[in-house]
């Protein structure tokens, strides 16, 4: 049998929702590592991922929370990565969305499972006991999934204008496909969801339990999780990793402190260019496949619309889109149990 060749993705907060309960029970393939997550946490005085997990309902206040939803993203998306079926998927990249960063980091080898988890949790934990600001969601392409350069830039142009006005702090966060995310404090958040028209009856949409992910706001948090998460976490990458610029850290290549650096800074304080990371996976590797790891099913669109704005494989709009993924599936959600079954081993094997 010929493998296909995969970039594998993780997603970020928001993820796990009430359809992801009970998801780790279902698909984590390492009953040992999972008791080993929980006791991280239960040291932490934190509940474990286990009763979380397998909870009788889903609570929006407590499964969303930073500190709550970041263990169980992370446990997730790490135990998706463990049972891609090796024999059927070769990876040959790995990336994430935001906080699918620090889930990256684990599949790609740059820290062992747990100390991925640890980042995970720690920076979770930081991050809710501070929530500094906050985000809205803005849409920059229609229905169809068109490129719309002109609509992005104007809604950019908006974000800076808003900035500048006193007491208003207002920021891209996340670039995500045909999705801008921008963050800040309310009174810049309120500013900007006053001025655009609302769209699809949900846009603007302003997420609950999230802060200024990926801006200046955050640069307390960064550095706290500099005092907590030493260098001798990290060390260089088995597999590359594209990161929230694009840019590809090829094992060998990079020193464990520039990481370091780059997780518990840069990527806390800067814009995440989620787009460009997988610009980059698809000109860097041109893989068969783009495997997206759960919890969830939401990280869909947004690699699709990447895809479309890349012009991969000819694709310029949703329909090109829905067309090749009737053909032959080039993107692979793990979160759908139809697509999971045919690069997944059974659990329990080797």
């Amino acid at each position: 049998m010929t493998r296909k060749t995969a970039v594998v993705i993780c997603p970020g907060r928001g993820t796990y929702n009430a359809t992801e309960l009970g998801s780790l029970s279902r698909h984590f393939p390492d009953p040992a590592l999972l008791a080993r997550f929980d006791a991280m946490r239960q040291a932490e005085g934190q509940q474990s991922l286990t009763a979380l997990d397998g909870a009788a309902k889903f609570s929006l206040a407590l499964h969303s929370r930073g500190d709550t939803a970041s263990g169980l993203i992370f446990a997730a998306s790490y135990g998706d990565f463990l049972s891609i079926d090796r024999d059927v998927v070769e990876v040959v990249a790995v990336t994430g969305n935001s906080m699918g960063w620090y889930s990256a980091l684990a599949c790609a080898g740059a820290v062992p499972p747990e100390d991925g988890f640890r980042i995970a949790n720690t920076m979770g934990r930081l991050m809710q006991q501070a929530l500094i600001g906050g985000q809205t969601v803005y849409p920059v392409v229609g229905d169809d999934w068109v490129p719309d350069p002109a609509r992005k830039s104007t809604l950019l142009a908006l974000v800076d204008e808003i900035s500048w006005r006193s007491g208003h702090a207002l920021a891209l966060s996340i670039d995500l496909g045909g999705l801008l995310v921008i963050a800040g404090n309310d009174a810049g958040l309120k500013a900007f969801e006053s001025a655009v028209p609302p769209l699809q009856g949900r846009f603007p949409m302003r997420l609950g339990n999230h802060a200024a992910f990926h801006t200046a706001l955050q640069a307390p948090v960064a550095a706290q999780g500099r005092d907590l998460l030493p260098d001798s976490l990290f060390t260089t990458p088995r597999l590359p990793k594209i990161d929230g610029r694009g840019q590809v850290w090829w094992p060998g290549a990079q020193t464990p402190g520039a990481l370091r650096d780059y997780t518990l800074d840069h990527q806390v304080v800067q814009p995440y260019d989620f787009t460009a990371a997988i610009r980059s996976a698809a000109r860097e590797f041109a893989p068969d496949l783009f495997v997206i790891t759960g919890p969830g099913t939401t990280l869909g669109g947004a690699v699709a619309q990447a895809l479309i704005q890349t012009s991969w494989r000819g694709m310029a709009s949703k329909a090109d889109f829905q067309r090749l993924q009737a053909e032959a599936p080039i993107l692979i959600s793990m979160g759908l149990p139809e697509q999971r079954g045919p690069v997944t081993q059974p659990r329990g094997s080797k």
